[in-house]
């Protein structure tokens, strides 16, 4: 038996125990319609009927409203004894917040409806003004009721909408919270990406020059370790500084590279086997940090994909114009490469332009390979 059922049946014993108690004590006979008092004994059926209904306030509501209704007229014919007619008084106010909501206003009609008809009736019946007072019970028990009940119902419900609009924010927030983990996470792998590519794609071809030159030539072999060992170092510091960001909390993105270090990246690259050939037109200024390090880490990007799948050679131009930085770095590809890729670095170039709300494009005609990228500067300067 459910905790509701169970107090339902609780108050209907309750009820039916102070019904007795009240007819015991001669409450009854409210109104007298027969020659002589009935008999105790005739009023207890209407109360146990109306006990009964209201047992079933909850689960059965409107095989409720029917049998109290019923022992209210049955109590009425009777004389009307008091603890029936407040019984029923619980049952309509229990219908009306249980119930269909169509209900409380069919039940609101009827009652008002018999109030005005006892308002109209009672001084013609009685023969005097007196009569009026006859509507009295009747908004008591009819109205009253219903009105109580509609207004913890309002409550009610508006309550259970506020619950429900404050559980679709909290899920509104946890979806947010959500989304901003991911894109974190992607912001990280994408900067992960392109602080160890570079080196370790230089370290992986020249390992593989060094090992295919065996003992032949001890030179070449010593300068391929050379590189090896100088991306390595460089790689290492790199890793060293995002970790020590990511450590601290600092920042939405780590600023110790910049375009400005373009000079750097070059003489890396070239450093590592690629003759680079570098322009810059236009006037070089400070750039806003998001623009400087998506620049540099693009250019820095297309230099790797140069070493790993070009022939060795590689034209980058750095143009600064009103509003805008423009990159373009061109190489030729022989179509064969000895270290894999996955794509990943075409995905963070393109990434880093949308959120500066600029242009990337990527493409090659099969014997040369085109990246280029227009960062836009104003917006970044103006916020």
């Amino acid at each position: 038996m459910s905790g509701a059922l169970r107090r339902d049946l609780t108050l209907a014993g309750l009820s039916l125990a102070g019904g007795l108690a009240m007819l015991a004590l001669g409450v009854a006979h409210t109104i007298q319609p027969w020659p002589t008092r009935l008999p105790i004994a005739f009023f207890v059926p209407p109360l146990v009927l109306a006990c009964v209904a209201l047992a079933l306030r909850r689960v059965a509501t409107r095989t409720g409203l029917a049998l109290g209704t019923v022992a209210l007229a049955a109590d009425l014919v009777l004389g009307a004894s008091l603890g029936t007619l407040l019984v029923y008084s619980q049952v309509l106010y229990d219908t009306c917040l249980y119930g269909a909501a169509r209900m409380w206003r069919i039940l609101l009609r009827i009652g008002i409806g018999v109030s005005a008809a006892c308002l109209v009736l009672g001084p013609i019946l009685a023969g005097s003004w007196r009569g009026l007072q006859l509507a009295i019970p009747a908004v008591l028990i009819l109205v009253l009721p219903v009105v109580t009940a509609i207004s913890v119902r309002q409550y009610r419900d508006q309550a259970a909408a506020e619950r429900a609009r404050a559980e679709q924010t909290a899920r509104l927030v946890e979806l947010d919270r959500r989304q901003a983990v991911t894109a974190e996470r992607t912001r990280m792998a994408r900067e992960l990406h392109d602080v160890i590519a570079n080196h370790l794609s230089a370290a992986a071809i020249h390992a593989t020059a060094a090992l295919s030159l065996g003992r032949r030539d001890p030179d070449a072999v010593e300068q391929a370790l050379k590189v090896i060992r100088e991306n390595s170092v460089q790689g290492l510091a790199e890793m060293r500084q995002m970790i020590e960001l990511l450590r601290e909390g600092a920042g939405d993105e780590p600023t110790r590279v910049r375009l400005a270090e373009l000079d750097q990246l070059v003489a890396q690259a070239r450093g590592a086997g690629l003759a680079v050939r570098l322009e810059t037109m236009g006037e070089p200024r400070p750039l806003p940090v998001g623009v400087d390090l998506a620049a540099y880490r693009i250019v820095q990007e297309s230099l790797t994909n140069a070493l790993k799948h070009g022939t060795g050679r590689a034209d980058v131009a750095v143009a600064y114009g009103a509003g805008v930085v423009s990159l373009t770095v061109e190489n030729p590809i022989n179509g064969a490469s000895t270290v894999p890729g996955a794509g990943a670095g075409l995905i963070g170039m393109r990434e880093r332009a949308a959120l500066l709300h600029g242009r990337f494009d990527a493409g090659g005609d099969g014997t040369r390979w085109r990246v280029h990228a227009e960062l836009p500067t104003a917006a970044a300067e103006a916020a």
